[in-house]
């Protein structure tokens, strides 16, 4: 019966040093209503490069921009629609919900930031 407790132990001590901390992650990031896990969505040291996509909302009062985009193949983020701080609150005058834009996105002091941003032609 020993034998059993102790290994019942060390299976239960192996599956949790294996298990994911995503709701324990205090530095997790809100993406529309989904918590995405740091590990997910760090930067993979590529350069960043501009992307396309949709305008959704514009929020002055709190200096973010609502953008649907592809893949951000620099910040390993898949497509989808999430809200971003923006780098300058003078680029939310530039554009309004339902604009095409090409735009780089940046972690900046780690909040995904647009740095770049700009009405498609």
């Amino acid at each position: 019966m020993p034998l059993l407790r102790s290994l019942a132990a060390l299976v239960a001590a192996g599956t949790l040093a294996h298990a994911p901390a995503f709701a324990a992650d205090p530095h997790s990031n809100e993406h529309g209503g989904h918590t995405m896990p740091m590990a997910a969505t760090a930067a993979t040291g590529a350069p960043a490069t501009p992307a396309d996509g949709t305008v959704k909302k514009v929020d002055k009062t709190a200096g973010k921009i609502t953008i649907s985009h592809g893949p951000l193949e620099s910040l390993g983020m898949p497509a989808m629609t999430m809200a971003f701080r923006v780098a300058d609150a003078a680029m939310l005058d530039q554009v309004q919900a339902g604009d095409k834009i090409r735009f780089v996105a940046e972690r900046v002091d780690g909040v995904f930031t647009v740095t770049k941003l700009e009405v498609a032609k």
